[in-house]
């Protein structure tokens, strides 16, 4: 007799567990239905499309480091050298073309040579090094790039010069980003319509716009950067703006 009792109270338990699991069952099953209608439901009112635009441009600046380093037993003989060295390229560039206003001579740094003997110091200094650095500033880059090209002319009387390249800019970049802005968000815009169009829908009105960084690159280059890049190398420059474009969609 107790048995059966206890018998129909384990029942009586499990029945009500497995109709509790249901029903917690079947309300998970239909609030994970609603919010994927409802997430579907969002996704579906807008889009957002990428536009891009792009034009060339001329680089009608640039900026040329030049390091002259020689070196010497005695430290002062380095120093001597090295500015009789920044004597003739400072001739080398005026005889060029570049003025001297244009050329802008930095301070001497010297630096001590150390003897190592298996990897220690041994206390003696080998020789001394001593360095300028000279910078070239000019609107005429092609006169740069000559000198640039042709300093082995230089290197061969003797002067240490380090040569780094010239480096090229566009002074109107600012003036063509809102240019290349408005053109990309034309694009994003004629992109959205077809995308829009395939699918049967409409595109509406704009919800947000954020425009992305300036890539300035050498022709034809198809290297970016998340935060934007500048290549410096070369004189004729593609400049491309992206903008990301959030549409209504009908």
């Amino acid at each position: 007799m107790e048995n059966n009792v206890a018998n129909k109270i384990f029942n009586r338990r499990y029945i009500a567990t497995i109709a509790a699991a249901a029903i917690v069952s079947g309300g998970l099953v239909q609030g994970l239905n609603l919010v994927g209608n409802g997430l579907s439901a969002k996704s579906g009112n807008s889009i957002t499309v990428t536009g891009q635009a792009k034009t060339s441009a001329v680089a009608d600046n640039v900026s040329w480091t030049l390091y002259v380093q020689e070196s010497s037993p005695n430290v002062g003989t380095a120093v001597k050298k090295v500015e009789a060295s920044v004597i003739k390229l400072q001739e080398y560039l005026t005889k060029g073309g570049i003025p001297a206003d244009g050329i802008e001579v930095g301070g001497v740094n010297t630096q001590a040579m150390a003897e190592y003997i298996n990897g220690n110091p041994t206390g003696r200094m080998l020789s001394y090094q001593a360095s300028r650095n000279v910078v070239v500033r000019s609107k005429d880059v092609a006169l740069v790039k000559t000198l640039s090209t042709n300093l082995g002319s230089l290197l061969q009387t003797g002067v240490n010069v380090n040569n780094y390249g010239p480096q090229y800019y566009v002074s109107n970049l600012a003036a063509l980003r809102p240019q290349l802005l408005a053109e990309a968000t034309k694009d994003a815009k004629v992109r959205g319509e077809a995308i829009t169009k395939a699918v049967g829908s409409k595109l509406g009105p704009v919800i947000a716009v954020s425009g992305g960084p300036v890539q300035v690159t050498a022709p034809d280059s198809v290297d970016t950067s998340a935060g934007g890049m500048y290549d410096t190398t070369t004189i004729p420059k593609t400049v491309t703006v992206t903008v990301s474009v959030s549409f209504k969609v009908k």
